[in-house]
């Protein structure tokens, strides 16, 4: 099967990747369904509500206890998936990288065209004179996380009960409509409307590559860790 995933690899030109967060795990960012995800792990609420707007607004010290402890990694460092996709690019064959990530991995490698629909950890801005905050700006004040006028911070990522970014959703969908393949990765599909997005998909070749099994119609599934698949890909030009 590897064999059959180099050859659809290096016959297309082009590629979008729609990534989730089984792409991060190989990074020790944890993802959120697995048995040692954020949802089994054990707080005072549960994880999905912490991460709900209502939760942000009304509960904002413990919201961001949970957010620095857990959604922000700041030593963890790219792993072959993210290379792999910056070498694919650099080929001319990835157009596109669609992801539910909220980390920064792809951008650390120098990737370029990122559409983050969950948002990103990258930026924040106080919700009532909208001044930006860089993350590391905001973790200097991690202690106190109030704007300079008095006004709660949040962060640009998509929280439960909140509409998906519009701009990288629109853009997410032509990239996904356009492309000759579509490469589904470290992902379960059952979060919508993301996993939604791939309906427009009208290409030659849907490729998954997951862990676990995936019943939907595809060219080809590989169930295997991502790094592992990647490392015996060799990508011609």
């Amino acid at each position: 099967m590897i064999e059959e995933l180099e050859k659809i690899i290096n016959e297309s030109d082009n590629i979008v990747f729609f990534g989730g967060a089984g792409v991060s795990t190989e990074s020790g960012i944890p993802d959120f369904r697995s048995q040692d995800g954020l949802y089994h792990m054990k707080y005072d609420y549960p994880p999905e509500l912490i991460l709900s707007d209502s939760f942000f607004f009304n509960n904002y010290k413990e919201f961001y206890r949970f957010y620095f402890d857990k959604m922000i990694y700041e030593d963890i460092k790219p792993n072959y998936t993210h290379k792999f996709l910056k070498e694919l690019e650099d080929a001319n064959k990835l157009k596109a990288i669609v992801t539910q990530n909220i980390d920064n991995l792809h951008e650390q490698v120098g990737s370029k065209n990122i559409y983050h629909i969950h948002g990103t950890i990258n930026t924040n801005h106080c919700i009532d004179c909208n001044k930006e905050y860089s993350l590391e700006e905001l973790l200097k004040i991690k202690d106190n996380p109030i704007c300079s006028c008095g006004g709660k911070i949040k962060p640009d990522v998509v929280l439960y009960g909140e509409m998906l970014p519009e701009d990288a959703y629109q853009k997410g969908l032509k990239a996904i409509s356009e492309a000759d393949t579509l490469i589904i990765a470290g992902t379960s599909l059952t979060v919508y409307p993301a996993a939604g997005m791939i309906r427009v998909f009208n290409g030659k070749n849907l490729i998954i590559l997951n862990k676990d099994h995936i019943n939907i119609p595809c060219t080809l599934q590989i169930n295997d860790k991502l790094g592992e698949i990647f490392k015996n890909i060799k990508i011609r030009s």
